[in-house]
């Protein structure tokens, strides 16, 4: 049944990206930053009844825009209309997921995982996401930090060194010795892992998406339902493929929570600023991981109505344990029509609900296969593979910063 709704997902999506033309999707106000005609008559930003800025509503950034600033494009603020064309043709004929390895290889099987859920934008005016530093690029990491996340990275290898991706020195193998099973296959992590680690002793060896917990805070795509009430604003951040989550922001002069209580999302304190509400958020648990960065992690967002089909959203996120600098992402966001865009919000993740479960079933039972002699030793396969690969253009958006597998070890 997947496969039918993804090759009906697929074929839509590519009929609707062969028409170009910048106009908005039925149901969607006009986006966000553009002076279409629409958009151009857009009324007011609203008050709620009890007199703040009003943020209701389903919002989502209308535009597909890179984090980082491409090397291409390194002193431009902003595409020019050919390049955002170009793009858009590019995107449109894109493979995505559905690309062929060779045939029984196992990048061959992972690339059969299509992309029926990723969404399919045309480009945005901005060259990123981040706005400062200038150059549009995440600062680059602290010596502690290279430590950390190679020890990380390390652990991740070795339990890939005898598989053939280390074998045929693959990017996730780079700088890495191909050999038998590592003696430290099954030592504990020396971090919490939120990758895939190629073991399946417990979930906790498996990714964030596949357990089903693959939300970040910030948050840069998907979208967003807002409800406001005195005191409070709640947003339900709509994540993957079901793997939602709702966020509860006090709006309060009290201070934040004691130190020693963590929480995955951390701890959000609102305050109003004229129009804008500024939310400081803290104590985040080291087991939370953004971009690297875990408890020392601090944001300060900036929630703003421009009008009534727009919202700005400005976050500048700081870790001195993690980057040399703070760095500050602004994205736009269009409000959405409620009935044509109603959420489901309960989570609804097979991948953790049933998948993980047979994941380790299959494990148990490829270790019995092993010791009586009927199968490969579970060592030598990669079971890491979830078939996301490199885009022809090059650009990576900032809907997500939590990737199943890590880059190459730091130097």
């Amino acid at each position: 049944m997947r496969g039918i709704v993804a090759s009906m997902g697929a074929l839509a999506v590519v009929v609707a990206l062969l028409d170009l033309a910048p106009v908005p999707v039925a149901g969607q106000a006009s986006p966000a930053g553009e002076t279409t005609g629409a958009a151009a008559k857009a009324g007011p930003a609203p008050k709620t009844p009890w007199g703040e800025p009003d943020l209701q509503g389903i919002w989502t950034s209308m535009y597909e825009v890179p984090l980082e600033r491409p090397a291409q494009y390194a002193d431009k603020l902003f595409f020019t209309d050919a390049e955002r064309v170009e793009l858009d043709r590019i995107s449109a004929r894109r493979l995505r997921r559905d690309t062929r390895a060779e045939k029984g290889t196992e990048s061959d099987v992972a690339g059969a995982y299509n992309a029926v859920f990723q969404s399919v934008k045309r480009m945005g005016p901005r060259t990123s996401l981040i706005v400062d530093p200038p150059d549009g690029k995440i600062p680059p990491n602290t010596p502690e930090a290279k430590k950390r996340l190679n020890r990380i990275r390390e652990f991740e290898v070795i339990t890939l060194q005898a598989t053939a991706t280390c074998k045929n020195q693959e990017t996730e193998c780079a700088d890495w010795k191909y050999g038998p099973p590592s003696p430290r296959m099954d030592e504990v992590p020396p971090f919490y892992s939120t990758k895939n680690l190629n073991r399946v002793n417990g979930p906790e060896d498996r990714a964030m998406t596949e357990r089903c917990m693959a939300a970040v805070l910030p948050d840069f795509g998907g979208f967003r339902r807002i409800v406001q009430s005195p005191g409070s604003v709640s947003i339900f951040y709509d994540t993957g493929q079901g793997q939602g989550w709702q966020r509860v922001i006090p709006v309060t002069t009290s201070v934040h929570l004691p130190s020693h209580v963590r929480q995955w999302w951390g701890d959000s304190r609102g305050r109003w600023e004229g129009n804008t509400l500024v939310v400081d958020v803290t104590n985040f648990s080291p087991k939370s991981d953004f971009a690297g960065s875990r408890e020392n992690l601090h944001l300060v967002e900036r929630w703003t109505r421009l009008d009534a089909n727009a919202i700005e959203y400005v976050v500048t996120i700081e870790d001195p344990a993690t980057w040399t600098e703070p760095w500050t992402v602004k994205l736009e966001m269009g409000k959405q029509d409620e009935p044509a865009n109603r959420i489901y919000y309960e989570p609804r993740c097979y991948e953790g609900n049933y998948g993980l479960m047979t994941m380790l079933a299959g494990a148990r039972a490829a270790e019995k296969a092993f010791a009586k002699g009927r199968g490969p030793n579970p060592a030598t396969q990669d079971t890491t593979k979830l078939g996301f690969g490199e885009t022809e253009d090059g650009l990576a958006s900032g809907r997500g910063l939590n990737p199943a597998r890590s880059a190459p070890i730091q130097r």
